[in-house]
């Protein structure tokens, strides 16, 4: 399958620094609207929606643009949801008065934003250059909001684009829990997938197997933090048919714990302090 084409869409004349930088960064063309609609070959477009780097599809038919919004209506209302207790359960809140955590598959960042909200300080890593532009977009917007909620959550969070298992040492200084949610083989063909997936998948390629998901979860319990929680569909089996020491399970997916060390010691496996991670 090719790759997807992608362009960035100069459609904010307050902004064209901040587009000319993504699109070298990300090596694509930027292009104005009127170009855009002499493209026919092109797949997604990264423009600015209210301020926020957002992501569409190009075609007359395509969804709506998927951009991360920390402050929106559907992060204030899962804030009340019961999901964020089991989450919050999983990584182990309140154990330590601030957790460390490395969302390793950060995806949009809805889990690690709840995570934060809970008080971690959560260190996200992207490896897809697009969707690591768009969480860094994310971010930026709640951390300048005068939403004092919203911008105290996005100061305890910090993001990498790139793969965990690249990073250096001293960037997983502090980690005490490694959160994997890796993106699940999709399997049918009637199956309803919502749009940010959709479109996910179409960007990103739908996963035959699991084997890279498998591959970082060796990396992670390799690691000298004190557990590995993996977010799975309730029914699915473990990942790489590792069984956990637990699971905590809600009514659509469960949290599968690898406890590995108490994290209320500061002595964790393979290593001599919780500072530091090789």
């Amino acid at each position: 399958m090719p790759s997807p084409q992608l362009a960035v869409v100069r459609t904010d004349a307050d902004h064209i620094p901040y587009l000319e930088e993504l699109a070298l960064r990300l090596q694509l063309p930027l292009l104005t609207a009127g170009e855009v609609a002499q493209r026919e070959e092109l797949d997604f477009l990264l423009c600015l929606e209210g301020g926020h780097l957002a992501l569409l599809q190009a075609g007359p038919k395509a969804p709506g643009p998927v951009l991360v919004d920390f402050g929106g209506g559907r992060m204030r209302q899962r804030r009340r949801g019961g999901q964020n207790e089991l989450l919050g359960r999983a990584v182990g809140v309140g154990r330590r008065e601030q957790l460390g955590v490395l969302d390793a598959t950060a995806g949009l960042g809805r889990d690690s934003y709840v995570l934060a909200d809970l008080g971690c300080k959560v260190l996200l890593c992207e490896r897809h250059p697009v969707v690591a532009a768009l969480l860094d977009s994310g971010i930026r917007q709640a951390s300048v909001s005068e939403d004092t909620w919203l911008a105290a959550t996005a100061a305890r969070m910090s993001l990498e684009a790139a793969d965990a298992r690249t990073l250096a040492a001293a960037r997983l200084s502090g980690i005490q829990v490694i959160y994997l949610d890796p993106m699940f083989p999709h399997r049918g063909k009637s199956a309803a997938v919502k749009k940010e997936m959709a479109v996910f998948q179409q960007l990103l390629g739908v996963p035959e197997d699991e084997s890279d998901s498998e591959a970082l979860l060796h990396w992670a319990l390799a690691q000298p933090v004190a557990r590995v929680v993996v977010k799975r569909p309730l029914k699915a089996a473990p990942l790489g048919g590792l069984n956990p020491s637990h699971a905590i399970r809600g009514k659509a997916v469960r949290f599968d714990v690898h406890v590995l060390a108490g994290l209320d010691s500061d002595v964790l496996h393979g290593g001599s302090g919780a500072a530091g991670v090789s």
